[in-house]
């Protein structure tokens, strides 16, 4: 299997992981949100070995090891991560590999610039995150709210298990310890005390005071045009919810598999294969592919 090796783009400002050689095709990974590159520990070996391509995952801007900015953190503002690695990597049209909160940055860009994007394998994510029209002073009032607010300082822990079992019982999503560790470890900064320290920038967690709405989130995601992957977890996120099931109708070239495990499938030691499988199928023996059951579980 691959070994992970460390790089950075755009200057320094964005880190990230890679696999595989870096004279292969180049695929760009995109993890979620509070997570890292680290998202694609278990997944980038199996795909490098399988269809001979090079895996680069970046940190997001406040994530991982890269560097943090001031003011909000707009879900819009990690389409210039997406597209400054991407040009640093030569990468004129790009498959992107993206998870959950990367998998709506994906969709934007996508959407706004399909010359750039050769197709998409998302991972437990449609969409973004919406509100409705009304709903905009309220959100904007958030927003502002939480931003004149004292900072609060970052989460500090006496050793790195303490830390993963905090990201177990205080996660917005369910996830268990052995899937969680490669997130928190490449997360965590040691302090001279032997404490450890989250390096994750604060500001993440304030409102965003501005969110796309329904119909905003529709009339994108109609605009893709690159092919679609859509892999899903049984007890993910998605589900079939109408609004989830509105944007997936949207998409005009889509192929959906729900697969055993949750919103982190792609890290769960018992779900990355089938993950890999997935993937592999649909690029290397689609017609199999549909065999099996594209549009619906396996």
């Amino acid at each position: 299997m691959s070994e992970a090796r460390s790089l950075t783009l755009a200057g320094g400002r964005l880190a990230g992981l890679c696999w595989g050689d870096d004279a292969a095709p180049t695929w760009l990974a995109l993890h979620g949100w509070l997570d890292n590159a680290a998202s694609f520990t278990r997944l980038a070996p199996h795909l490098v070995e399988r269809l001979g391509v090079r895996v680069v995952a970046i940190d997001f801007t406040g994530h991982g090891l890269s560097q943090h900015v001031e003011g909000d953190y707009a879900l819009w503002d990690y389409c210039h991560d997406l597209l400054d690695a991407a040009d640093e990597l030569g990468l004129e049209r790009v498959t992107l590999l993206a998870h959950s909160m990367g998998a709506g940055v994906a969709c934007l860009t996508a959407a706004a610039l399909p010359e750039r994007v050769e197709r998409l394998l998302l991972i437990d994510g449609l969409g973004v995150v919406t509100t409705e029209v009304e709903d905009t002073p309220a959100q904007l009032r958030k927003g502002l709210r939480a931003a004149r607010r004292p900072l609060s300082s970052v989460p500090r822990y006496p050793d790195s298990s303490t830390a993963v079992a905090a990201r177990v019982a205080g996660g917005v999503t369910s996830i268990d310890g052995e899937t969680a560790t490669p997130l928190v470890m490449r997360n965590l900064m040691s302090e001279g005390d032997g404490h450890v320290r989250l390096r994750t920038d604060g500001r993440l967690l304030w409102p965003s005071p501005v969110r796309l709405t329904p119909d905003q989130v529709l009339a994108t995601l109609g605009k893709i045009r690159a092919p679609v992957l859509l892999i899903e977890g049984e007890t993910g996120i998605l589900g079939n919810r109408d609004t989830v099931a509105a944007a997936r109708a949207v998409v005009p070239v889509l192929t959906r598999r729900v697969l055993p495990g949750g919103h982190h499938l792609h890290l769960e030691p018992g779900s990355v294969v089938a993950v890999a499988d997935a993937i592999t199928d649909w690029l290397v023996s689609p017609e199999a592919f549909e065999e099996r059951g594209a549009q619906g579980e396996t």
